[in-house]
Formats: C-alpha cells, sequence, structure tokens
C-alpha cells in the first residue's frame, strides 16, 4: 500500500486496525493507493454479484465511494473529516468474474468541498462504470 508522505497518522492507524473499514473489509476492497490526488483500489467480483450473476451496481459505488471518502480525507487533512454529500453513477458495461480496479482522480480539492471522479474497470482495462463525488469538509467534533 502506497501512502503520501505527510498522510495523518491517525488515518493510518484507523485503516490499519480495520482494514479500511468494515464494508470494504466484507466486499475485499483492497487499497493499493492512497492520496487526495489519486487513490486506486481492486475489488473482487465474487462475492459482490447481483442474482443474474453480474456484479452488482451498488458494489460500483461501494468501491467508489470508500475511495472518493478516503481521498478527501487525505485532502482534509488531520482534525478534520470528510463527508459525502453527492455521489452519481454511470454503467457502461457489465462484468461476471475476476477482479475490478478503481483509479480516483481529484476534480477539484477546495477548501470545503472537493469532488473526485472514479473509474472503475474490468482486468482489460475496460471502463465499468464512471462515478462522481463530492465531500464536504469539516472540523472534527468531540462527538464525530
Amino acid at each position: 500500500m502506497e501512502y503520501p508522505p505527510d498522510l495523518d497518522p491517525s488515518l493510518v492507524q484507523r485503516l490499519v486496525e480495520t482494514e479500511g473499514g468494515q464494508l470494504a473489509k466484507k466486499m475485499g476492497i483492497k487499497l493499493e493507493k492512497l492520496g487526495a490526488e489519486e487513490s486506486i483500489a481492486t475489488m473482487p467480483v465474487e462475492g459482490n454479484r447481483q442474482v443474474i450473476g453480474l456484479l452488482h451496481g451498488g458494489a460500483h459505488v461501494v468501491l467508489a465511494e470508500s475511495l472518493g471518502s478516503l481521498s478527501a480525507a487525505v485532502h482534509a487533512g488531520p482534525g478534520r473529516i470528510a463527508v459525502g454529500i453527492e455521489i452519481n453513477a454511470s454503467h457502461s458495461r457489465s462484468v461476471r468474474d475476476g477482479l475490478v480496479r478503481a483509479v480516483c482522480r481529484a476534480v477539484s480539492l477546495g477548501r470545503t468541498l472537493c469532488t473526485h471522479e472514479i473509474a472503475i474497470s474490468d482486468e482489460d482495462g475496460r471502463r465499468l462504470s464512471t462515478v462522481r463525488m463530492t465531500n464536504y469538509l469539516m472540523e472534527l467534533r468531540g462527538d464525530d
């Protein structure tokens, strides 16, 4: 796993302790790279299929939101959190097996808002879906 050198140590600790979070762990999401500008992860199709055997559209969104939220958290920095306020997905191709790969790239990194585009592809590099996510960046409160 590749982390940026100035990454908040408490975020790294939470990622290691939770293996990326409960849902990400259940879905088999594996982080390869984490940064505000770019993050990369993979997810198996097996275990994340819908009833007719295709990768579930919601699984695409979970993978994308996991990456978009973490990338936004990196940008937010210590003492702040990222909260998703908008997400949309366009699915353009289906897949039945293998691994999918998500590449999350920053569109806009502001002081209080940031937007990322996440492209999810199959093992042959064919785009399966495109997801755009906006996060609100706020100060960490004692009850968060």
